[in-house]
């Protein structure tokens, strides 16, 4: 039998979907848009719902509308791609990126977004191994695979073992 959820336990959980939202998005207006398909989604569906943590559901909901989303933007690149010449610049890091805080959190957004959804679930959020595979749809054992690759990626990140930029050759 699903547990039903009220209002208000939506609105409690609003600045962690939201904190989720962002790390997946990295912009404010994008994640403000996936929060709300998430939360209408929730609410469609909330018969549905089978037993669990409230919490992981919204995330699970989140996260599938988000690679979702990333897919349908590759479709449309992809066909853009073939009407289009011009290649986008890549920005260059800002020189604030040397602050070590921004940094670390600069070293974050460079991981790829599962191991970011991963590493926010179980160390922001304190989702367990089992309600974070649950959330995201994997197996437990891939859960904590993921997890260990990204701690180690992002230690090697804010340690500075990572490789040379590209550099253009000038003619």
């Amino acid at each position: 039998m699903p547990q039903d959820f009220t209002d208000d336990d939506l609105r409690e959980l609003l600045p962690r979907l939201r904190r989720f939202a962002l790390s997946l998005t990295r912009q404010e207006h994008s994640a403000d848009d996936l929060v709300q398909a998430c939360l209408e989604r929730a609410l469609t569906h909330r018969q549905q719902r089978g037993e669990g943590d409230l919490r992981a559901w919204l995330f699970q909901i989140m996260y599938r509308r988000f690679i979702d989303g990333e897919r349908r933007a590759r479709r449309y690149a992809g066909l853009l791609s073939l009407f289009s010449r011009s290649e986008e610049d890549e920005l260059a890091p800002s020189t604030e990126e040397l602050v070590l805080s921004r940094a670390a959190l600069a070293d974050f957004a460079r991981l790829p977004a599962e191991q970011r959804a991963l590493l926010l679930l179980v160390s922001v959020e304190g989702l367990s191994y089992q309600q974070s595979a649950d959330a995201l749809g994997i197996p437990i054992g891939t859960v904590m695979s993921r997890l260990s690759r990204a701690r180690r990626a992002l230690r090697e990140l804010n340690d500075g073992a990572t490789t040379a930029p590209n550099l253009r050759i000038m003619k």
